[in-house]
């Protein structure tokens, strides 16, 4: 019996040096989702900055409320994990953000045309 789970051992350590090779390989493989890691208010709310988003535009990107947001930048609450989740992509990858965005770049070129009108007017 022992022979015979030292044997599977060793067939199961062959197939994963193929599949980590690139190769054809016999085997299941599993990844496990760890838990994220909870954020302070106060980083929450600087991932929101560190975007250019008001309070009501990140609540639109978290699928949540502007009440929500706000008690988590506040501290009164927590953000579930699935939030916890997309907060971390938006902080690590915030290029996917932008990606999905359909008037994120309407919106820029607006913003960007108000602020030169009103240099214009402050300079007249």
């Amino acid at each position: 019996m022992k022979a015979d789970l030292f044997n599977d051992m060793i067939a199961g350590f062959a197939e994963a040096k193929k599949y980590r090779a690139g190769k054809t390989a016999k085997l299941r493989v599993s990844r496990i989702a760890f838990q994220p890691v909870p954020m302070k208010p106060a980083q929450i709310r600087n991932v929101r900055t560190r975007l250019g988003l008001s309070q009501p535009e990140f609540a639109d990107f978290l699928c949540t409320s502007v009440g929500t947001v706000r008690s988590w930048e506040q501290g009164v609450r927590k953000p579930t994990n699935p939030a916890l989740r997309l907060i971390a992509i938006a902080k690590h990858k915030p290029a996917l953000f932008y990606m999905h965005r359909p008037n994120a770049s309407l919106r820029r070129k607006k913003q960007s045309t108000s602020m030169k009108t009103a240099e214009t007017a402050s300079l007249t």
